[in-house]
């Protein structure tokens, strides 16, 4: 059995793959260790790879910037995130090679990651058609609920602006 095997079972990317099928998926990760306060992926970037969180922490952090008017201060980029062992970043690289819509910011010494490249890993799913099939489902499942945990984060955030516009009014 291979050094990450179990590590990968654990992560919602390979939920509910076969032994032989995990084998596979490691065979095309990279070990890369990040020390505090490097910077492993930046906003707007075109990179295409999949992060797997193996030890150590990382900040998901986005550019205020990007958002403000032309004549509005510069601003610290916010964390709006922290991710820990078995968590992943990148997976939108996987789906549509756009930028990268986040920087991710190593936030713990002796941070080490599983890098999976784009190509590499739909090389394996076109190859092996039963692992590219759980895996692409797999990762769907993961987006949904990144998706919705966001909306919900949204949801709050405007709910709380319009209960202190209101309250301030009064």
């Amino acid at each position: 059995m291979g050094k990450y095997i179990n590590f990968l079972k654990e992560t919602e990317l390979f939920y509910n793959l076969t032994q032989e099928q995990l084998e596979r998926v490691e065979s095309i990760c990279e070990v890369v260790d990040y020390e505090k306060g490097t910077m492993i992926v930046s906003e707007n970037s075109r990179e295409d790879e999949l992060y797997l969180i193996l030890r150590g922490e990382a900040e998901v952090l986005i550019d205020p910037t990007l958002v403000q008017t032309r004549n509005a201060p510069a601003a610290e980029p916010h964390v709006v995130s922290t991710l820990r062992r078995g968590q992943s970043f990148g997976e939108i690289a996987l789906v549509d090679q756009g930028v990268r819509s986040a920087s991710v910011r190593c936030s713990q010494r002796n941070t080490r990651v599983l890098r999976i490249s784009r190509q590499r890993l739909l090389e394996l799913c076109e190859t092996y058609p039963d692992l590219g099939y759980r895996v692409l489902f797999n990762l769907a499942a993961d987006l949904a609920q990144k998706i919705r945990n966001s909306d919900l984060r949204i949801r709050e955030a405007l709910l709380s602006q319009r209960f202190t516009r209101s309250g301030s009014k009064a």
